[in-house]
């Protein structure tokens, strides 16, 4: 490839990365055209990319845009995946479809500047999202409160039962003392 190719091709890999701040590198060795086609478009479907990229070349636009450990991860013939909402959704997903053709494999991700290894991605996975984190917490802050409800409302929905019954009895008894007279 000739220099004003590489510069084009640094170019459009720094448009194309720029303000990532989470990735994943692929390893698809052995993956045929039409399995490939399935996987992208599997993956476009949630808002997600696989780009097949020149490790020097990546490397260089990595350390342009800022995310040098990404370009720690490229190792052999690898393909980048970004986007989506977050990289613990890119990676199950890619796990995902790792089961279903085991010639694709997640060899690292980045997250917030942190490198994850092949031998880290499964636990990555099972990290929570951002939004099932806020749930969470969410739900943590809530529950306190929602047992104080419950306890206030038991002994007061007790009170009523009983308050009804009394009521119907009385009404029965009101109502057969009028009749006998």
């Amino acid at each position: 490839m000739s220099k004003p190719v590489k510069a084009l091709v640094r170019k459009e890999l720094i448009k194309r990365f720029e303000g990532a701040t989470y990735l994943a590198v692929v390893g698809f060795t052995g993956l045929g055209a039409i399995e490939n086609n399935k996987i992208r478009g599997r993956l476009l479907e949630k808002g997600m990319r696989l780009a097949v990229v020149k490790n020097v070349l990546a490397k260089q636009a990595f350390k342009e845009i800022g995310i040098e450990k990404a370009g720690e991860m490229l190792d052999g013939p690898c393909a980048v995946a970004y986007g989506g909402d977050s990289v613990i959704d890119l990676v199950r997903e890619l796990i995902d479809i790792g089961k279903e053709s085991p010639t694709l494999t997640v060899k690292a991700a980045l997250l917030d500047g942190e490198v994850y290894g092949s031998d880290r991605i499964v636990a990555l996975s099972k990290f929570p999202t951002r939004d099932e984190a806020i749930a969470t917490v969410v739900s943590c802050a809530l529950s306190p409160a929602r047992n104080i409800a419950g306890c206030l409302k038991g002994p007061g929905g007790a009170i009523a039962g009983i308050l009804k019954t009394i009521e119907e009895k009385t009404e029965g008894d009101g109502g057969s003392d009028a009749e006998a007279a």
